[in-house]
């Protein structure tokens, strides 16, 4: 058996699991989402994880060897990293190496590609394991049309990057179907793809065809659907806001919010770049927005409070919600801010 590529968008593709999730030597929160993400809303995918560093953070999981997840029942290693870049470091090929001689196959969502490495590939031949890349996007991705599409969509945005754009999609959509509201969750991004098994992985789209692909995540619907989509990057960040345009402009949102992390004054990871101020964002969204959507308008904000005793986020949700007169809420913390936050999404 052969080293096997795959693409999220094959029709027959299954990605083995459970997982073992691989946090390589990051120590910032923020450029282990991937790894989070999964922990948080696919628990019962992921047997423990795995580190290249002792210094590594943590996710909270059992810290395995690739062997001991393997008795335990794991089938792949994924890459939890979302670095700058997206890239597989050569100081993880030591740690790679031992998951496929494990028995593990590797699961990626780097813009860096498993296959482009001869010494991974050279072993996923002689092992008979697997090399799936998730962030490639189908083909013939066609320009986007700017059409206004039947049913209703709901887009997250942001600050900044890495703090919390999945998860409030993700916990939005599950909320409306609690309602009996028929709803989807459309991924994104690499992480949210391995959570909802499909989606778009916008940024790895040639920027030409981005509003296209995203018309392509979020097709006509019932009047009645709701897709709750997944949000890329920031409009304010210096690298990505060119994703998070062309995923604003089609996907045509009917209703965005916005999602901050208090607290925040610097975007991650470029400390001369200041965060913009919700008013700014919100203004700025709904302008650029209008492009496709002349009826888009913002429901409120989500905060992410992970960094705050309760007290502390209260007092700042409470601020934020009378200085904007919207609903501001935490939707992990949950609670009648955040029940309001989804009344006001689907008013």
């Amino acid at each position: 058996m052969s080293a096997v590529t795959a693409r999220i968008d094959a029709p027959d593709l299954r990605l083995p699991q459970p997982y073992l999730l691989f946090l390589g030597d990051v120590t910032e929160p923020g450029y282990a989402k991937t790894a989070m993400g999964l922990r948080d809303w696919a628990p019962e995918r992921c047997v423990g994880e795995f580190a290249s560093s002792p210094d590594a953070l943590t996710t909270g999981l059992p810290r395995l060897t690739p062997t001991e997840a393997y008795l335990k029942g794991a089938r792949a290693l994924v890459i939890g990293v979302a670095n700058p870049g997206g890239v597989i470091k050569p100081s993880w090929m030591a740690s790679l190496l031992a998951a496929l001689d494990a028995g593990l196959d590797l699961i990626s969502g780097m813009h860096g590609k498993l296959e482009d490495s001869r010494e991974l590939r050279a072993a996923a031949e002689r092992l008979g394991r697997r090399l799936i890349d998730i962030r490639r996007p189908p083909e013939n991705i066609p320009v986007a049309t700017g059409r206004k599409r039947s049913g209703r969509r709901l887009l997250t945005v942001g600050t900044d990057c890495a703090l919390g754009k999945k998860y409030t999609a993700l916990a939005l959509a599950r909320a409306f179907a609690a309602r009996g509201l028929d709803a989807d969750f459309r991924a994104s991004g690499q992480t949210g793809i391995m959570i909802a098994g499909g989606g778009m992985p916008m940024d790895a789209v040639v920027s030409d065809f981005e509003a296209g692909a995203a018309e392509l995540l979020s097709p006509d619907a019932a009047p009645d659907h709701w897709d709750v989509i997944e949000g890329q990057g920031s409009l304010f960040h210096p690298a990505y806001a060119a994703v998070s345009l062309g995923l604003l402009h089609g996907s045509q949102p009917d209703v965005v919010v916005l999602c901050h992390e208090p607290g925040r004054t610097r975007l991650l990871g470029y400390p001369d770049y200041p965060v913009p101020t919700l008013a700014a964002a919100i203004e700025t969204n709904l302008a650029l927005g209008r492009l496709t959507n002349t009826a888009i308008r913002c429901a409120g904000v989500s905060f992410n409070t992970g960094g705050l005793d309760p007290a502390a986020a209260e007092a700042a949700m409470a601020e934020a919600s009378a200085a904007l007169g919207l609903p501001v809420a935490d939707p992990i913390r949950g609670g009648a801010r955040f029940e309001a936050l989804v009344e006001a999404c689907l008013a």
